[in-house]
C-alpha cells in the first residue's frame, strides 16, 4: 500500500483520491451537458471525446485506491474502444457536413 512507512499518509492518499473522484464526477456531468446541448456537433465531439478521457482517469486512480490490477487492462481496452469512438463520430460528421455542402451547392446551381 502507498504510504505503509509513515503514519496517516495512506489516509491522506485517500482522501486525495476520494477527492479527485469527485472533482471528476462533476466534471463528466459538465461535459455530458456540453455534450447534449452542442450548439455544433464540434463541441459535442469534444465533449465525448473529454468524457472518456476523464472516465479513463477516473479507472486509473481507482486502479491504485482498489490495488486492482486488472482495471488498468480495462482502461486500456477502454481507450482503445474510446479512441475508435470518436473517429467514428468524426468520420460520420464528416460525412454528413460534405453531403450538405454538395446539397447546397446544387440547389444554388438550380437557381440561376
Amino acid at each position: 500500500m502507498m504510504g505503509e512507512g509513515i503514519p496517516g499518509l495512506a489516509q491522506a492518499y485517500q482522501a486525495l483520491f476520494v477527492v479527485a473522484l469527485a472533482v471528476l464526477a462533476v466534471l463528466l456531468i459538465l461535459c455530458l451537458v456540453r455534450a447534449v446541448i452542442g450548439p455544433r456537433i464540434a463541441d459535442r465531439v469534444v465533449a465525448v471525446n473529454m468524457m472518456g478521457t476523464m472516465v479513463m482517469v477516473i479507472i486509473g486512480i481507482l486502479t491504485v485506491m482498489l490495488q486492482e490490477g486488472y482495471l488498468a487492462d480495462i482502461c486500456l481496452i477502454y481507450a482503445m474502444i474510446s479512441f475508435l469512438a470518436v473517429v467514428v463520430l468524426t468520420k460520420v460528421y464528416l460525412g454528413v457536413y460534405q453531403q450538405k455542402k454538395r446539397e447546397e451547392e446544387n440547389g444554388h446551381d438550380d437557381d440561376h
